[in-house]
């Protein structure tokens, strides 16, 4: 099947990850169908311009509605029949989880459930669902493989993620729904989140104020260019998992389950960047130099983030290749267009 005859459903759509993985299905062909709630969460205008944009291709069309609302998700899936659904929409950022928990759990959870239960309904041929390298939690042993066990999430946030992986392959058990969740490795580039360190940072060192360096600048990300993982996403649509006929059947380091057509995969760029060589590359691109201010590190955090992704590779031949001075780069060129700085 060619991808001028297959529609997506995009959950999220005009988010951060969202618009970037609607940019990239419409120039390969697809039908997009989108849904997003415009919250408040961050500033609206942003959504609306990335909207916007996606809005010009005549084959891109949005329901404004939430994910969790009853009987929205089922009314689209019934409508559109998507090849794929891919779920994006959730209440991000782990500071935030500590303040407004309930949040997280009318769309990480409830929302999660709607989708799951709209892709059985219509026996959807592959459902995608966004996790987090924060499921990983207090495990040490690095790089993340998939197959490690994540039984210590360090905030609300991560809890409600791995939640939604367990939830999934319960689905994808009991009504054999072909699933895959894909573990995000921080990822950043232009239309970022103003929530996210490489906005703030940017926005701070061209406004010539401070930063705040949580843990003394002792703390590493592998830090994945937003493009590099709407890549991966987009490949991955084409390798949904199948029900093993034994465990023996599995490949090693393979995470498909052996009772499921259900898998988890990291999206990172498989390396590991201290944050101080992070903020170096947003100071050599802007030509100033950040005041810092060291703290105690936040609650909820952890110290590192290193993605293992040889299952992506395995699975789509692809793995991501920016750079973080490229990306930064590209972030601030897009930051300094967009707001005129």
């Amino acid at each position: 099947m060619t991808s001028s005859s297959r529609t997506a459903f995009v959950t999220g759509s005009s988010g951060f990850i969202g618009f970037h993985l609607c940019q990239r299905l419409l120039q390969e062909g697809w039908k997009v169908v989108g849904l997003d709630a415009m919250t408040d969460y961050y500033d609206v205008t942003l959504k609306e311009r990335r909207e916007g944009m996606l809005k010009q291709n005549p084959d891109f069309r949005v329901i404004h509605q939430r994910v969790e609302d009853e009987g929205a998700v089922e009314a689209i899936v019934a409508e559109a029949k998507p090849d794929a659904i891919i779920h994006l929409a959730a209440q991000a950022g782990v500071r935030y989880s500590i303040d407004n928990p309930e949040s997280y759990v009318s769309s990480n959870l409830i929302g999660t459930f709607r989708v799951m239960e709209a892709a059985r309904n219509h026996k959807t041929a592959h459902l995608l669902m966004a996790s987090t390298s924060s499921a990983y939690g207090a495990n040490t042993e690095q790089p993340f493989v998939e197959t490690q066990k994540c039984d210590t999430p360090m905030s609300f946030y991560a809890a409600t993620k791995k939640a939604n992986e367990s939830m999934a392959h319960s689905y994808a058990h009991l009504f054999d729904i072909p699933t895959t969740m894909f573990r995000f490795f921080t990822v950043y580039g232009p239309w970022g989140r103003p929530d996210m360190a490489l906005f703030k940072f940017t926005k701070a060192i061209l406004e010539g104020n401070p930063i705040d360096v949580y843990n003394h600048g002792d703390m590493a990300r592998d830090f994945t260019y937003v493009t590099d993982l709407v890549d991966g996403i987009a490949r991955l649509i084409d390798a949904a998992p199948e029900r093993p006929a034994s465990p023996e059947d599995i490949v090693e380091g393979d995470s498909l389950s052996p009772v499921a057509p259900f898998r988890v995969v990291n999206i990172g760029n498989s390396q590991s960047v201290q944050l101080m060589d992070f903020i170096k590359a947003i100071e050599d691109k802007t030509g100033l130099t950040a005041e810092k201010n060291f703290m105690d590190m936040q609650p909820g955090d952890v110290p590192s983030t290193w993605a293992d992704a040889s299952l992506l590779m395995r699975l789509t031949g692809y793995t991501p290749q920016t750079q973080v001075k490229d990306g930064v780069a590209q972030f601030v060129d897009w930051y300094r267009d967009y707001f005129q700085v």
